[in-house]
């Protein structure tokens, strides 16, 4: 749920139906974006004044989209342990992350498409922030030779929409590895390889999860 909702007092059957209607209407905004409230609330199992109560306006809704899914990929670090794991281990699960989300929320991702769009994850401070300290850990560590963490955020975020725009099946999937793997794998292994190969990575590959 977005960061502004989570800072709110609200009672647990509140946040129980903030969910809800979050996930209602992630659901049927990616199958047809010009859906009405009454739809989403539908959608959701409620009436269409409890969805007004907590979303006054399909503004305040869609807002709420975009702030859950950058509070999502804020927890991603966390889980990739970007800061206290093996660097590589973390840009392969952070990466991993980014596009599942990518995936499991088409309708926010439709809208913030660039880097620089206002409300984008990429242009999330504390995000930017959390990359450019995975870059810096990298380089410490020999991975890469490109010594400027912001240059490396801003190829890496353009790569991720690039990547995630790619046909399945498209030579360059079927091609980033060696063996047989999911449509998953082989976009995050085509990334890393790319961004490796672009930052004057000594290894075109590595371990996609700690141990």
């Amino acid at each position: 749920m977005s960061e502004d909702v989570r800072s709110r007092p609200v009672r647990a059957d509140a946040q129980q139906s903030i969910v809800r209607i979050l996930d209602a209407a992630q659901r049927v905004l990616a199958g047809d974006p010009g859906a009405s409230m009454e739809q989403i609330a539908g959608a959701a199992g409620l009436g269409r004044a409890t969805v007004h109560r907590h979303f006054p306006s399909r503004q305040s809704l869609v807002a709420a989209l975009v702030g859950d899914l950058n509070a999502r990929y804020r927890s991603a670090f966390d889980q990739a342990r970007v800061t206290n794991g093996p660097p590589l281990v973390g840009l392969y699960r952070l990466t991993e992350i980014a596009f599942e989300l990518k995936v499991s929320h088409p309708f926010v991702i439709s809208l913030t498409p660039a880097e620089h769009g206002s409300g984008t994850p990429a242009s999330d401070p504390e995000i930017q922030d959390g990359l450019e300290r995975l870059f810096a850990r990298l380089h410490a560590a020999g991975e890469i030779t490109v010594d400027d963490p912001a240059w490396c955020r801003r190829l890496y975020v353009a790569l991720l929409h690039e990547v995630h725009e790619l046909p399945g099946g498209s030579p360059a999937l079927t091609g980033a590895v060696d063996a047989p793997v999911d449509d998953l794998d082989a976009r995050v292994e085509l990334l890393v390889r790319t961004l490796l190969g672009a930052l004057g990575g000594s290894r075109l590959s590595g371990p996609r999860r700690a141990p």
